[in-house]
């Protein structure tokens, strides 16, 4: 395992480039969710091109996790850090410039090449360079951050699109990016290398041995769930909520959407509920309350039973993806390093497959159908969690 070279650095100050990082990164990902209807008026699209103005970017990323696993396990963690920020910061400054919608799909997907170098092996990167006593608090941060991103790029992308168009949304981002890609590269040290016995070969077929360890198996399908309901929880309630019988503006909309925040809280208080709950309970009990969440959201005629609801569920999953990495940590052994990144590589085809599914759901059903079906998901992931316990009682 690599460790800091000499001088200790400050943990407080890599803990929130970390954390800013993982953030400001993932809003690529996430501001085109609330803006389908504005890329079918800009690009001239049908509604399921529109879609994959946000799934492009989500599908690829979890793609490049995989590549990225046995590369930086071969050649090191900061410098995929250096050189992913930095092709996210250049693709989104041109992605500013783009009016044909083909070209935009590519650039989408460049930004995800960058994207995918940054946030997983920034992870595997705590591990490394962190202490033990400090690791887990710095995934903490890290993983709200995610989630903070989810939120805040759907309010982000919505006020920027409303009042100066999609290509400030772009301008703005590759700044924030050009400002993270100096505090990576003056900041974050390099961690101690570390000579690799294996080919980078034999790395990447290393990848097929976590699927003999049946608990990651588990989390891992846990793991699709969660992004996958969350997006296509927030694609949904942006269509119900603008519609019968509901007919909320879009600054009501926006309002729904930055109330999610609060939600995010749960996060960071993961260690403690565990310690209180146990891991597996708080696991189960909280999958089970964001299924349960989004049953009622779909049975509901009321704004503000649905709008609660959806706060019940967004704590759900944002206390489930802490404790589920902490899992994968614990269980993946030697292969550490190739699983988180393998997890989230699962995370993000589940982000890609969510808003996909649910439009369709919502084009030949209605609400309760989709909010139905993404709580079966959810179900399905609870039952398997429960082999969770009988294996670590055996």
């Amino acid at each position: 395992m690599s460790i800091l070279k000499k001088n200790s650095p400050s943990y407080p100050l890599l803990t929130f480039i970390l954390t800013w990082a993982g953030f400001i990164i993932l809003m690529s990902m996430y501001f085109p969710i609330p803006l389908t209807e504005e890329w079918m008026t800009t690009y001239h699209i049908s509604e399921t091109k529109a879609v994959w103005v946000g799934s492009s970017f989500a599908l690829c990323y979890g793609i490049c996790c995989l590549l990225y696993g046995p590369l930086s396990d071969q050649f090191g963690r900061k410098i995929f850090l250096v050189i992913g920020i930095c092709i996210l910061t250049i693709a989104t400054f041109i992605c500013a410039f783009l009016v044909q919608y083909e070209v935009l799909i590519v650039f989408r997907i460049l930004q995800a090449i960058g994207a995918a170098a940054f946030v997983p092996i920034s992870l595997v990167y705590v591990g490394e360079v962190f202490p033990p006593n400090q690791r887990l608090r710095a995934i903490s941060f890290i993983t709200s951050g995610f989630l903070v991103s989810n939120i805040v790029a759907q309010v982000f992308g919505s006020i920027i699109y409303y009042y100066y168009g999609h290509k400030w949304i772009y301008i703005i981002l590759a700044i924030l990016y050009l400002a993270t890609a100096i505090l990576t590269i003056l900041y974050l040290p390099k961690e101690t290398s570390t000579k690799h016995q294996n080919s980078i070969i034999l790395n990447f077929f290393n990848i097929k041995k976590l699927f003999f360890n049946k608990q990651l198996c588990i989390s891992f399908f846990i793991t699709f769930t969660l992004l996958f309901s969350l997006i296509g929880m927030y694609t949904i309630l942006g269509q119900i909520l603008s519609n019968a019988p509901f007919y909320f503006t879009e600054n009501q909309i926006l309002t729904v959407r930055a109330v999610g925040l609060l939600a995010i809280v749960a996060s960071i208080f993961s260690k403690q509920i565990t310690n209180r709950f146990g891991t597996i309970r708080s696991v189960k009990a909280s999958m089970l309350l964001a299924a349960l969440s989004l049953f009622i959201m779909g049975l509901s005629n009321s704004p503000l039973l649905v709008i609660m609801f959806s706060l019940f569920f967004v704590a759900s999953i944002a206390l489930v993806i802490p404790i589920n990495m902490s899992l994968i940590n614990e269980r993946a052994a030697t292969q550490r390093g190739t699983a988180i990144l393998f997890n989230a590589f699962i995370l993000f085809v589940g982000a890609s497959i969510g808003p996909i599914l649910t439009t369709k759901l919502m084009d030949y059903g209605n609400a309760f159908i989709a909010f139905s079906t993404v709580s079966i998901i959810l179900l399905i992931g609870l039952f398997f969690s429960f082999q969770f316990q009988k294996e670590s009682e055996s």
